[in-house]
């Protein structure tokens, strides 16, 4: 099976352990692999220029590998030293679904994401609170963030920041978007937070773990408090998670960042069929998020808890979302995990601002503080976020 068809890129992600040092001399080492160092040589063009970048703040390298080299990796796994596991790359895209009728609910000053979760009512603005939404890139020109703090950067070869695709434009306008945009609804929940947009997919709506890992180091690097992922992959019901992901996101949030993952859209609820959670959302220490509509009740393509691998944590707004997309359009309305994705991750931002909990603790308070819903908990969770 070519990886193409598999799911996976040809290039493998190597994970560090903790007490990790050298790691770039190690790969050379032990398969001849020359890789450079992401805290040395920048974070996008080595990714597509070296055999291996090792992301420093992640302790995860991504490498190109041919079989020898792999199997002395993946030898070297087992053995003392600074290499933990050996995985394959997969390929990620953007979860988004075509929106359905517009909903049957007053949207004439805030959309009805907004008022499901209580963020009009809410003092919190997300002020001075870093919110990274790693997805398609962002439309730089959008009147509706014209005064806003943006910092951006691309981790896609050959592509700009500048969105050409729309999705991750829509996900900005969601989780930091106006209250008060020059027309229609308010559509942003943490309308005050600083935006940090980092184009990990394509403009065709495609990317690959390493960079969005890539992108992940940026965040952290940064400062976010919380990284908003409307992405993924699909899985089947048993597949393990990604064990390297999994260490990415316990080290993020010890380091104060929170990873928000879409849960995935591969479900068809109406004819029986419950998906199990995607990648990376299927990770444990990854929040992640299914999605509501207009009536309270599980979106048709939400996927759910199928197993014991990979659970839904909450869930937010996801059917007929109005928000920004790149100009001339201005605005479209679209469903997903990854509409309700940044919603989740916009109230993050508000409850990060009102209380000044990061990482474990401000996973912990948006459970607390979720509206309970008369759903099964395989599907939503704690319950619909809410805000502070």
């Amino acid at each position: 099976m070519t990886s193409a068809a598999s799911g996976t890129t040809g290039r493998y992600l190597v994970l560090l352990q903790d007490d990790w040092t050298g790691a770039h001399r190690e790969l050379n080492r032990v398969a001849g692999i020359q890789a450079v160092d992401s805290a040395e040589a920048g974070l996008a063009q080595p990714l597509w220029d070296a055999d291996g970048l090792v992301m420093r703040e992640l302790g995860v390298a991504l490498v190109s590998a041919d079989p020898d080299q792999l199997t002395a990796l993946t030898a070297a796994a087992g053995e003392p030293g600074p290499i933990a596991l050996v995985e394959p790359e997969r390929f990620v895209h953007a979860i988004a679904a075509p929106a359905p009728a517009a909903p049957a609910v007053d949207e004439t000053t805030f959309t009805w994401g907004l008022q499901a979760v209580r963020a009009p009512d809410s003092t919190a603005t997300g002020a001075g609170v870093r919110v990274a939404v790693l997805d398609t890139g962002l439309d730089l020109a959008h009147p509706d963030l014209a005064r806003r703090t943006v910092t951006s950067k691309s981790f896609v070869q050959g592509e700009e920041v500048q969105d050409g695709h729309g999705h991750g434009t829509h996900c900005v306008g969601t989780s930091c978007g106006p209250r008060t945009p020059a027309t229609g609804p308010g559509y942003g929940v943490a309308f005050e937070a600083e935006i940090h947009a980092g184009k990990v997919l394509s403009d065709g709506g495609s990317g690959a773990d390493g960079g969005i890992l890539s992108g992940i180091s940026w965040a952290i690097a940064n400062g976010c408090r919380v990284i908003s992922m409307s992405l993924g992959a699909a899985t089947q019901p048993g597949q393990p998670y990604s064990r390297s992901y999994e260490r990415v996101a316990r080290r993020a949030l010890a380091r104060g960042t929170l990873i928000v993952a879409a849960a995935g859209n591969e479900s068809e609820r109406a004819q029986g069929t419950v998906a199990p959670v995607g990648h990376p959302a299927n990770c444990p220490s990854v929040l992640a998020v299914g999605a509501l509509d207009v009536s309270g009740e599980i979106a048709d393509f939400s996927c759910g808890t199928v197993d014991a691998i990979g659970s839904v944590d909450l869930v937010g707004p996801g059917v007929d979302v109005h928000s920004s997309w790149p100009l001339p359009t201005r605005y479209r309305r679209i469903s997903g995990t990854s509409m309700a994705t940044p919603h989740v991750a916009g109230i993050a931002a508000l409850i990060a601002q009102a209380t000044g909990a990061s990482g474990y603790e401000l996973w912990a308070r948006l459970a607390q503080t979720a509206c309970r819903l008369p759903l099964p908990s395989t599907d939503v969770g704690a319950g619909l976020v809410q805000a502070p």
